[in-house]
Protein backbone atom coordinates (compact mmCIF):
# COMPACT_ATOMS: atom_id res chain seq x y z
CA UNK A 1 0.00 0.00 0.00
CA UNK A 2 1.23 3.34 -1.16
CA UNK A 3 1.73 5.30 1.71
CA UNK A 4 -0.37 8.79 2.24
CA UNK A 5 1.96 11.76 1.04
CA UNK A 6 1.62 14.45 4.11
CA UNK A 7 3.09 18.23 4.83
CA UNK A 8 4.52 18.52 8.14
CA UNK A 9 6.33 21.33 10.49
CA UNK A 10 8.46 20.51 13.39
CA UNK A 11 8.11 23.39 16.40
CA UNK A 12 10.61 23.74 19.39
CA UNK A 13 13.73 23.36 20.16
CA UNK A 14 14.33 20.89 23.26
CA UNK A 15 11.11 19.69 23.86
CA UNK A 16 9.69 19.67 19.77
CA UNK A 17 6.53 18.44 18.42
CA UNK A 18 5.60 17.92 14.92
CA UNK A 19 1.96 19.55 12.84
CA UNK A 20 1.17 17.72 9.85
CA UNK A 21 -1.26 19.06 7.70
CA UNK A 22 -3.86 16.46 5.61
CA UNK A 23 -5.64 16.98 2.78
CA UNK A 24 -9.08 15.78 2.34
CA UNK A 25 -9.39 12.00 2.94
CA UNK A 26 -5.30 11.73 3.93
CA UNK A 27 -4.25 9.95 6.99
CA UNK A 28 -1.78 10.18 9.74
CA UNK A 29 -1.51 7.19 12.36
CA UNK A 30 0.39 7.69 15.60
CA UNK A 31 1.01 5.96 19.20
CA UNK A 32 -1.98 6.39 21.52
CA UNK A 33 -1.61 9.82 23.27
CA UNK A 34 0.64 11.57 21.31
CA UNK A 35 -1.97 13.70 20.20
CA UNK A 36 -1.44 17.24 20.93
CA UNK A 37 -3.99 19.54 18.77
CA UNK A 38 -6.28 19.04 15.99
CA UNK A 39 -8.48 21.26 13.93
CA UNK A 40 -12.37 20.88 13.60
CA UNK A 41 -13.01 18.44 10.77
CA UNK A 42 -10.43 15.34 11.71
CA UNK A 43 -12.13 12.37 12.97
CA UNK A 44 -9.91 9.88 14.89
CA UNK A 45 -10.16 6.20 15.47
CA UNK A 46 -7.99 3.69 17.56
CA UNK A 47 -7.41 0.52 15.96
CA UNK A 48 -5.61 -2.74 15.75
CA UNK A 49 -3.22 -2.60 13.69
CA UNK A 50 -1.81 0.37 11.18
CA UNK A 51 -4.16 0.27 8.15
CA UNK A 52 -1.65 -0.93 6.24
CA UNK A 53 -2.15 -3.74 3.61
CA UNK A 54 -0.15 -6.36 5.19
CA UNK A 55 -2.15 -5.78 8.27
CA UNK A 56 -5.87 -6.28 6.16
CA UNK A 57 -8.02 -8.84 7.60
CA UNK A 58 -8.56 -10.38 10.97
CA UNK A 59 -5.74 -12.48 10.83
CA UNK A 60 -3.45 -9.89 9.75
CA UNK A 61 -4.91 -7.39 12.76
CA UNK A 62 -4.33 -10.59 14.98
CA UNK A 63 -0.30 -10.81 14.41
CA UNK A 64 0.19 -6.97 14.66
CA UNK A 65 -1.48 -6.58 17.98
CA UNK A 66 0.81 -9.64 19.05
CA UNK A 67 4.15 -8.19 17.72
CA UNK A 68 3.12 -5.16 19.52
CA UNK A 69 2.05 -6.80 22.93
CA UNK A 70 6.05 -7.96 22.63
CA UNK A 71 7.17 -4.40 22.33
CA UNK A 72 5.44 -3.20 25.48
CA UNK A 73 3.71 -0.91 23.75
CA UNK A 74 -0.54 -0.38 23.48
CA UNK A 75 -1.91 -2.33 21.12
CA UNK A 76 -3.95 0.10 19.42
CA UNK A 77 -2.79 3.02 16.97
CA UNK A 78 -5.07 5.88 16.37
CA UNK A 79 -5.41 6.91 12.86
CA UNK A 80 -6.58 10.41 12.46
CA UNK A 81 -8.34 11.29 9.16
CA UNK A 82 -9.46 14.50 7.35
CA UNK A 83 -12.93 13.67 6.86
CA UNK A 84 -14.05 17.02 5.79
CA UNK A 85 -13.13 20.13 3.63
CA UNK A 86 -9.79 21.61 2.88
CA UNK A 87 -6.25 21.07 4.74
CA UNK A 88 -6.48 20.52 8.54
CA UNK A 89 -3.73 19.86 11.09
CA UNK A 90 -3.17 17.79 13.36
CA UNK A 91 -0.14 17.90 15.97
CA UNK A 92 1.53 15.03 17.80
CA UNK A 93 4.28 15.50 21.00
CA UNK A 94 6.94 13.37 22.06
CA UNK A 95 6.34 12.02 25.99
CA UNK A 96 9.72 13.44 27.22
CA UNK A 97 12.42 16.36 26.29
CA UNK A 98 14.39 15.81 23.06
CA UNK A 99 14.01 16.04 19.41
CA UNK A 100 11.68 14.34 17.09
CA UNK A 101 13.74 12.95 13.63
CA UNK A 102 11.49 13.24 10.20
CA UNK A 103 12.90 10.62 7.67
CA UNK A 104 11.41 9.94 4.45
CA UNK A 105 11.84 6.07 4.18
CA UNK A 106 11.96 6.50 0.43
CA UNK A 107 15.50 7.73 1.33
CA UNK A 108 16.51 4.44 3.47
CA UNK A 109 15.84 1.85 0.96
CA UNK A 110 12.07 1.42 2.63
CA UNK A 111 12.59 -0.02 5.56
CA UNK A 112 14.27 1.52 9.14
CA UNK A 113 14.86 -0.08 12.69
CA UNK A 114 14.37 2.03 15.83
CA UNK A 115 14.14 1.32 19.58
CA UNK A 116 10.76 0.16 20.72
CA UNK A 117 9.67 3.22 21.73
CA UNK A 118 10.92 5.35 19.01
CA UNK A 119 8.23 5.41 16.51
CA UNK A 120 5.74 8.83 17.16
CA UNK A 121 3.30 8.72 14.08
CA UNK A 122 3.83 8.42 10.25
CA UNK A 123 1.83 8.30 7.05
CA UNK A 124 -1.19 6.00 6.59
CA UNK A 125 0.31 3.23 4.49
CA UNK A 126 3.62 2.94 6.74
CA UNK A 127 3.39 -0.93 8.39
CA UNK A 128 4.82 -1.01 11.97
CA UNK A 129 6.05 -4.61 12.93
CA UNK A 130 8.75 -5.74 14.67
CA UNK A 131 12.42 -7.43 14.08
CA UNK A 132 14.34 -9.37 15.94
CA UNK A 133 17.98 -9.55 15.87
CA UNK A 134 19.98 -12.16 14.24
CA UNK A 135 22.02 -13.07 17.85
CA UNK A 136 20.60 -14.68 20.82
CA UNK A 137 23.68 -12.33 22.44
CA UNK A 138 21.81 -9.00 21.31
CA UNK A 139 18.55 -10.16 23.07
CA UNK A 140 19.97 -11.45 26.61
CA UNK A 141 22.66 -8.57 26.73
CA UNK A 142 21.84 -5.94 24.21
CA UNK A 143 19.92 -3.61 26.64
CA UNK A 144 17.33 -2.26 24.65
CA UNK A 145 16.75 -6.25 23.95
CA UNK A 146 16.88 -8.04 20.49
CA UNK A 147 13.06 -6.55 19.62
CA UNK A 148 13.49 -3.69 17.58
CA UNK A 149 10.40 -1.57 15.93
CA UNK A 150 10.45 -1.90 11.64
CA UNK A 151 8.97 0.95 10.15
CA UNK A 152 8.12 -0.21 6.17
CA UNK A 153 6.82 1.93 3.59
CA UNK A 154 7.53 4.89 1.15
CA UNK A 155 6.72 7.70 3.15
CA UNK A 156 7.29 10.11 6.04
CA UNK A 157 7.88 8.76 9.59
CA UNK A 158 8.61 10.57 12.71
CA UNK A 159 10.87 9.00 15.71
CA UNK A 160 11.69 10.74 18.93
CA UNK A 161 15.10 10.40 21.07
CA UNK A 162 16.23 12.35 24.07
CA UNK A 163 18.72 14.97 24.33
CA UNK A 164 21.03 16.18 21.32
CA UNK A 165 20.32 14.41 18.44
CA UNK A 166 23.73 13.22 15.92
CA UNK A 167 22.92 11.24 12.19
CA UNK A 168 26.55 8.90 11.29
CA UNK A 169 26.90 8.51 7.85
CA UNK A 170 28.89 4.99 8.12
CA UNK A 171 31.21 3.95 5.11
CA UNK A 172 32.10 0.57 5.80
CA UNK A 173 32.51 1.60 9.50
CA UNK A 174 31.98 0.40 12.37
CA UNK A 175 31.36 2.49 15.78
CA UNK A 176 30.18 1.01 19.37
CA UNK A 177 27.41 2.86 21.29
CA UNK A 178 26.00 2.58 24.71
CA UNK A 179 22.66 0.56 23.85
CA UNK A 180 20.60 3.32 25.37
CA UNK A 181 21.84 5.71 23.32
CA UNK A 182 21.32 4.35 19.95
CA UNK A 183 17.80 5.82 18.25
CA UNK A 184 17.44 4.05 14.49
CA UNK A 185 19.83 2.49 11.88
CA UNK A 186 18.95 1.97 8.20
CA UNK A 187 18.15 -2.05 7.73
CA UNK A 188 21.67 -2.44 5.67
CA UNK A 189 23.54 -1.83 8.89
CA UNK A 190 24.40 -4.82 10.88
CA UNK A 191 23.84 -4.46 14.73
CA UNK A 192 25.27 -6.34 17.19
CA UNK A 193 27.14 -6.44 20.78
CA UNK A 194 30.57 -6.70 22.14
CA UNK A 195 31.56 -6.85 25.67
CA UNK A 196 33.06 -3.76 27.10
CA UNK A 197 36.72 -4.07 27.47
CA UNK A 198 37.68 -6.09 30.17
CA UNK A 199 35.79 -7.80 33.26
CA UNK A 200 37.25 -4.38 35.47
CA UNK A 201 35.91 -2.05 32.69
CA UNK A 202 32.58 -3.83 32.60
CA UNK A 203 31.62 -4.01 36.51
CA UNK A 204 33.36 -0.52 37.29
CA UNK A 205 33.69 1.38 33.72
CA UNK A 206 29.93 2.52 34.46
CA UNK A 207 28.97 1.79 30.55
CA UNK A 208 27.48 -1.22 31.18
CA UNK A 209 28.55 -4.41 30.61
CA UNK A 210 27.67 -4.80 26.66
CA UNK A 211 27.89 -2.29 23.43
CA UNK A 212 26.12 -1.84 20.79
CA UNK A 213 27.99 -2.56 17.32
CA UNK A 214 27.01 -1.09 13.94
CA UNK A 215 28.57 -1.78 10.66
CA UNK A 216 28.18 -1.27 7.22
CA UNK A 217 27.21 1.45 5.19
CA UNK A 218 23.76 3.87 5.69
CA UNK A 219 22.67 6.22 8.25
CA UNK A 220 22.66 5.66 11.88
CA UNK A 221 20.68 8.30 14.56
CA UNK A 222 21.86 8.47 18.27
CA UNK A 223 20.83 10.35 20.97
CA UNK A 224 22.77 11.94 24.14
CA UNK A 225 19.90 11.49 26.79
CA UNK A 226 18.41 7.92 26.62
CA UNK A 227 15.06 8.55 28.62
CA UNK A 228 15.93 5.41 30.77
CA UNK A 229 18.98 7.35 31.79
CA UNK A 230 16.63 10.42 32.53
CA UNK A 231 14.76 8.24 34.83
CA UNK A 232 17.65 6.90 37.00
CA UNK A 233 18.54 9.70 38.12
CA UNK A 234 15.72 11.39 38.84
CA UNK A 235 14.63 8.17 40.97
CA UNK A 236 17.91 8.49 42.25
CA UNK A 237 17.97 12.30 43.23
CA UNK A 238 14.31 11.49 45.24
CA UNK A 239 15.63 8.93 47.23
CA UNK A 240 18.04 11.46 48.02
CA UNK A 241 15.65 14.09 48.75
CA UNK A 242 12.93 12.20 50.22
CA UNK A 243 13.06 13.93 53.25
CA UNK A 244 13.04 17.83 51.67
CA UNK A 245 9.95 19.55 52.23
CA UNK A 246 7.51 20.97 49.25
CA UNK A 247 7.72 24.41 50.82
CA UNK A 248 11.79 24.53 50.05
CA UNK A 249 12.24 27.55 48.57
CA UNK A 250 15.39 28.04 45.78
CA UNK A 251 17.60 29.98 47.85
CA UNK A 252 18.31 27.35 50.55
CA UNK A 253 16.78 24.89 53.07
CA UNK A 254 13.91 25.63 55.77
CA UNK A 255 13.57 24.14 59.30
CA UNK A 256 11.70 21.13 57.69
CA UNK A 257 13.84 20.53 55.25
CA UNK A 258 16.85 20.68 57.34
CA UNK A 259 14.96 18.08 59.44
CA UNK A 260 13.88 15.81 56.46
CA UNK A 261 17.62 15.78 55.07
CA UNK A 262 18.76 14.83 58.78
CA UNK A 263 16.21 11.88 59.09
CA UNK A 264 17.22 11.04 55.69
CA UNK A 265 20.95 10.57 57.13
CA UNK A 266 20.15 8.83 60.73
CA UNK A 267 17.72 6.27 58.30
CA UNK A 268 20.98 5.23 56.29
Amino acid sequence: MKSHEIDYKLYGDDMQFVEVELDPGESVIAEAGTMMYMDQGIAFESKMGDGSEADSGLMGKLMSVGKRALTGESIFLTHFTNAGQGKKQVSFAAPFPGKIIPIDLDTVGGDLLCQKDAFLCAAKGTRVSIAFTKKLGSGFFGGEGFILQKLTGDGNVFIQAGGTIIERQLNNEKILVDTGCLVAFEDEISYDIERAGNLKSMFFGGEGLFLATLQGTGRVWLQSLPFSRLADRVISASRISGGRSSNQGEGGLGGAAIGGVIGSLLDG
